[in-house]
């Protein structure tokens, strides 16, 4: 966990000061609404041979009373679309959020312009796999330079290989649904 808090941290190191936000100064109102989810860098078993068939990918964030996250996603699973809720939970440091009895150990934002894009860091765990995902939120279909810009950075600054990197397929399909 340190390991990777610490990568995390050279990574906001090496991306210029104005474009990079801490979830713990970002109110998590602007993170809320609906997003296009355009690109993955994930360290999952079985995603780089996987990369090519996955498509854009759906998310709407709405903040619960209590101060959490709640997500509504659809993705394009084998041949159909899934649809799920989660809830993470406000951790006490900032706004970092959590669900691990779902295998979601860290979702934090990383970097953002507030209105078009978000570089997202997820720390998960399932059955006996634990890795992370940097995703590229977007509020359209197509991503700005500066958006891929940043993420291809990112990824990069937490050790991502181009292999464990996708920009998925555009077909927005089923990620209308969670819209």
């Amino acid at each position: 966990m340190r390991a990777v808090l610490r990568a995390v941290l050279l990574a906001l190191l090496s991306v210029p000061r104005t474009q990079a936000v801490w979830l713990g100064r970002l109110d998590p109102k602007q993170l809320l609404g609906s997003w296009y989810v355009l690109a993955v860098a994930s360290g999952e078993k079985g995603f780089a041979l996987e990369k090519a068939t996955k498509n854009i990918e759906g998310v709407t964030v709405t903040l619960t009373p209590e101060n959490n996250l709640k997500m509504l996603s659809s993705r394009h699973r084998l041949e159909r679309c899934d649809v799920n809720v989660v809830e993470l939970l406000r951790q006490s440091s900032g706004w970092v959020f959590e669900n691990p009895s779902l295998g979601v150990l860290d979702y934090r934002v990383l970097g953002t312009n507030f209105r078009d894009y978000a570089i997202v860091f997820t720390q998960l765990e399932f059955k006996d796999e634990a890795f992370n995902t940097v995703e590229l939120y977007s509020r359209t279909e197509l991503a700005s330079q500066e958006a891929l810009r940043l993420f291809a950075r990112w990824s990069k600054g937490l050790g991502f290989l181009s292999q464990q990197q996708a920009t998925l397929q555009p077909d927005p399909t089923c990620a209308h649904k969670a819209f």
